[in-house]
């Protein structure tokens, strides 16, 4: 009889696998999108007008980087409470129903952005991954952000009640490591979340149901990066906790140390939101005072990456030593490289160190300068969201799908060769994406050909470029096949008590020694929101007091244009531009000759 998670918690385990399930339908979704956005930014093989690319690459990131890896997070934090705290949810009515208004926000998004690609239905949502005005999206796409939002912070409510009703019972023990990094997560996520909820709530949905007829972008812009770093940390944080409960159990050891994992999970929680405005440095209405400040705390993040890679490789080594390995980097080759699940994960963080890299480069105010908008950032987070986050999850896929279903993985060779292609196909996107960004090619389009203009880099050509990367996004999608393959090989499998026992590492260096402090929430929220509060109440009041809280009349975009009637709108706004120049200089002149 096996000891899975099936066994210990049967409830539970329904309510995990549909998460997971919804996150591979996401992940799916986003796959197809990415290869046709690839292909078409190429001009490899092309089959939509331009003008759909922007719903296809909005389709790409809102399927893949909120709605896979959010579903997928919140089924491995509802096992790593239910694990770690050795009990059930206090109601799994209220664990479903939290699911279900999940599920209902992202069908609502999606509606409208599916709908964008088709002419038969009056409705889109072309606003990207990044979305805040000018771009303007139907309602509905709005309304389902929303209800996606709230689900989440009703998930993180369900985790805390878990909690509270263990502390009780258990009022001197430490937090378990898995709850102590779902509970920090979800403070950050809550915090983070005001900034989108204040910019939607108060501004986009209104706009769009036209209750307002106006809107301040930068205000907008700046809620909703308010949102948009954290949100990286809400993807990454659980990739973290895999690599620090699950990584070294896979290894054959233990983990390094408890409490530098909670120090690291603490420092984000801290540093997390007060850094947004680092992806602003090149927005006009926003002092270079503020710039800098973000800057300064976006480097203090690299202190719990560091600590982070630290931990995590030096419970690989002890579990390699475990395992008879020897010498300085010999014991490298004792560690499990044929398990699936620890090549995926492994990789994963080889792959994130590059992004750290890169991070540096987009984080300091005078080398962002260079790179900003162009396709050296989309690499960037290619390599963090896309790799670290990802390949971690669909490695770690492998284990949980037989834990959450009694059934084992149908093919572990197949894994295998599935999380190496994903390395080698990201490996060779992301080289060219950052090369063609060093070179100023630019994101969010879908036409940088650059025809009848030859660019020779250091190493290759833009043509070169563009087959790489159309290389790798080929790899990438030969590597989601192949998992998928694997997940529904193993969905209808049949029922096995051959299945490894559920559980995660334990710690040479265990929760006793670290300092009490670290299990102080109340204390770190407190801190997390004075910092938050430090880093943006003057830069948004001086938003305000410059463009108002509603900002000047603007045209939401996308909108179609007639040639003759914007060609009178530039002319028209040329004229009084030239006009008022031409008073201007003939007042200074005459007050010149009077004087």
């Amino acid at each position: 009889m096996s000891n899975a998670y099936i066994d210990q918690f049967p409830a539970e385990a329904k309510v995990v696998k549909a998460l997971f399930y919804s996150s591979f339908v996401a992940l799916a979704l986003g796959g197809v999108f990415g290869i046709i956005q690839t292909l078409h930014r190429t001009d490899i093989y092309r089959f939509i007008d331009s003008a759909d690319y922007y719903s296809v690459l909005t389709a790409h990131g809102v399927f893949m980087v909120i709605t896979f890896t959010i579903f997928f997070l919140v089924g491995v934090f509802t096992w790593g409470v239910t694990t770690s705290l050795d009990r059930e949810v206090e109601d799994i009515r209220f664990t479903w129903a939290w699911v279900g208004l999940m599920s209902l926000g992202t069908v609502m998004a999606a509606v409208p952005i599916l709908a964008g690609l088709t002419d038969s239905i009056d409705m889109s949502a072309a606003v990207l991954f990044t979305f805040y005005a000018p771009l303007q999206g139907h309602p509905l796409f709005y309304l389902g952000l929303v209800l996606f939002v709230v689900g989440t912070w009703v998930a993180g409510a369900d985790w805390f009640r878990s909690w509270w009703a263990w502390k009780k019972e258990n009022p001197d023990e430490r937090i378990p490591l898995p709850t102590f990094m779902v509970l920090t997560t979800m403070i950050m996520w809550y915090i983070a979340t005001m900034g989108v909820a204040t910019s939607i709530l108060v501004f986009l949905l209104p706009w769009s149901l036209g209750w307002i007829d106006s809107i301040n972008p930068l205000l907008t812009r700046t809620l909703f990066w308010f949102f948009g770093h954290p949100v990286v940390y809400f993807w990454l944080m659980p990739a973290y906790m895999m690599w620090y409960v699950m990584l070294p159990k896979f290894s054959g050891g233990k983990l390094f140390s408890d409490p530098l994992a909670r120090v690291g999970f603490v420092l984000f929680l801290l540093l997390s939101t007060p850094v947004g405005i680092h992806h602003q440095y090149l927005d006009p209405g926003i002092a270079e005072g503020f710039k800098f400040i973000a800057m300064t705390n976006t480097m203090f993040l690299l202190l719990p990456s560091f600590l982070t890679a630290f931990t995590v490789v030096a419970s690989m080594e002890h579990g390699a030593r475990q395992r008879g390995g020897t010498g300085y980097f010999g014991w490298l080759k004792a560690l499990p490289w044929r398990d699936p699940v620890f090549a995926g994960m492994a990789l994963a963080g080889l792959l994130f160190a590059a992004a750290g890299f890169s991070g540096m480069v987009n984080a300091g105010m005078n080398i962002n300068y260079l790179v900003h908008n162009s396709l050296w950032v989309v690499g960037h987070f290619h390599l963090t969201v896309g790799t670290a986050v990802a390949l971690t999850f669909m490695a770690v896929s492998y284990w949980f799908i037989p834990q959450v279903t009694g059934k084992e993985l149908w093919n572990r060779s197949v894994a295998l060769v599935q999380v190496v292609l994903w390395f080698i196909g990201m490996t060779f996107m992301t080289n060219s994406m950052h090369r063609a960004g060093l070179i100023g090619m630019p994101r969010r389009t879908a036409e940088p050909q650059y025809d009848g203009f030859e660019f020779e880099t250091a190493v290759g050509s833009v043509s070169e470029l563009d087959a790489q990367i159309a290389l790798g996004g080929v790899l990438l999608t030969l590597s989601l096949v192949l998992f998928f393959a694997n997940i529904i090989g193993t969905a209808f499998g049949s029922r096995s008590d051959n299945l490894p026992d559920n559980g995660y590492a334990e710690a040479l260096s265990g929760s006793d020694d670290a300092p009490r402090v670290l299990d102080n929430l109340k204390l770190w929220t407190a801190i997390a929101v004075v910092l938050v509060i430090i880093a943006y109440s003057l830069p948004l009041m001086s938003i305000v007091d410059r463009g108002g809280l509603y900002g000047p009349d603007i045209t939401p975009l996308p909108v179609s244009l007639e040639s003759v009637t914007f060609l009178a709108f530039a002319v028209e706004h040329a004229a009084t531009a030239t006009l008022e120049s031409a008073g201007t200089a003939a007042q200074s002149a005459l007050s010149g000759v009077m004087n």
